[in-house]
């Protein structure tokens, strides 16, 4: 379980294509500097486990001069078909930036909302309006998560926890703050490029819970 608020910007180091999945490592020294092999990493909006840690050095041996150990530079994930397919991230390759967030401790602060990390689908950015301390962006909305998404409730873009700011059918729109344009891939995002979408687990549990087909 994740809150939506980016950590880190990391960046694609490489990427292993090997079948029917993909080993990608992520470069972030900040999300890495507790993680251990099987803890949750959200990469843009995907819950991944950690499969390992790469860079860093270790302990010193026995005789040799006590220096302290290099943290880790980054992860590797495995990224299944299936994921590749209904993500976003079909589109990574080395180089490309990712949002980066550690899941959340019971004791952490819930600053976004509940996010599961479980891409519902991606969208399109349709257009990007600056003002003086924001940006509107426009975003397509599926038809099948219209239903999902209200005006001022929460949605999660990229695996950023954001509110809605206006929406129509097909579409809807956030407002982003500075801070969000410096902190995440969505500051450098433009018109054409995908992103990935989670609508808020509360709405679908309510449409189930009132008899609705999800």
């Amino acid at each position: 379980m994740f809150t939506g608020i980016v950590e880190d910007l990391g960046e694609v180091e490489a990427i292993d294509h090997q079948g029917d999945f993909a080993r990608i490592y992520v470069r972030s020294s900040v999300v890495t500097s507790d993680a251990r092999p099987g803890d949750s990493i959200c990469v843009s909006g995907v819950c991944l486990t950690v499969t390992g840690l790469f860079g860093g050095s270790p302990l010193s041996s026995i005789g040799e001069a006590a220096r302290p150990p290099k943290p880790p530079r980054g992860f590797t994930a495995d990224v299944m078909g299936e994921t590749l397919r209904h993500s976003s991230l079909k589109s990574l390759s080395p180089g490309t930036k990712v949002n980066l967030e550690r899941s959340v401790r019971l004791e952490d602060r819930l600053g976004g909302h509940l996010v599961q990390g479980h891409t519902d689908g991606t969208g399109t950015i349709q257009s990007r309006t600056s003002h003086a301390d924001w940006d509107v962006v426009r975003v397509s909305l599926p038809a099948s998560l219209a239903r999902y998404v209200v005006h001022k409730g929460s949605i999660t873009v990229d695996g950023v926890s954001l509110t809605v700011s206006g929406i129509e059918d097909d579409w809807f729109e956030i407002s982003l703050i500075p801070e969000t344009l410096k902190r995440t891939t969505l500051g450098a995002k433009q018109p054409g490029d995908e992103v990935n979408l989670e609508v808020d687990v509360i709405a679908k549990y309510v449409e189930k819970l009132t008899g609705g087909t999800r």
